[in-house]
């Protein structure tokens, strides 16, 4: 199973990180849960982008480019195998940062790869 950090995790049950992450969870996937708000979905606390993770498989984001400037060190940090930018996250600037660091990039729906098996 790999290990997924949301960033930009939301108890909005209306937003599709929140769907993922119960979607992850239910999978059978460990989920980190990063946001600016508190709260708990799936069952995991939301936590500040604070603290580096070093085991995660996979980020995906749920932040528009115009506010990810403020996560580049923490995700090049956490250095994720994978960093999925999901639709409307897209960011060259950030996706050049993360190939030059060794991380995978893909621009894909994390909800969709999970429904088709892509995940």
């Amino acid at each position: 199973m790999k290990k997924t950090l949301i960033l930009g995790a939301s108890t909005n049950p209306a937003r599709y990180s929140y769907l993922v992450a119960n979607k992850l969870v239910r999978k059978g996937h460990p989920i980190v849960n990063v946001g600016r708000k508190t709260g708990k979905v799936a069952g995991v606390e939301i936590e500040p982008a604070e603290e580096i993770h070093t085991d995660i498989d996979t980020m995906t984001l749920y932040v528009g480019p115009q506010n990810q400037p403020q996560y580049y060190d923490y995700i090049l940090k956490t250095k994720p195998k994978r960093l999925i930018f999901n639709p409307g996250a897209e960011n060259p600037e950030l996706a050049e940062q993360a190939r030059e660091n060794g991380i995978e990039v893909v621009e894909a729906c994390t909800l969709v790869m999970l429904n088709t098996g892509q995940f």
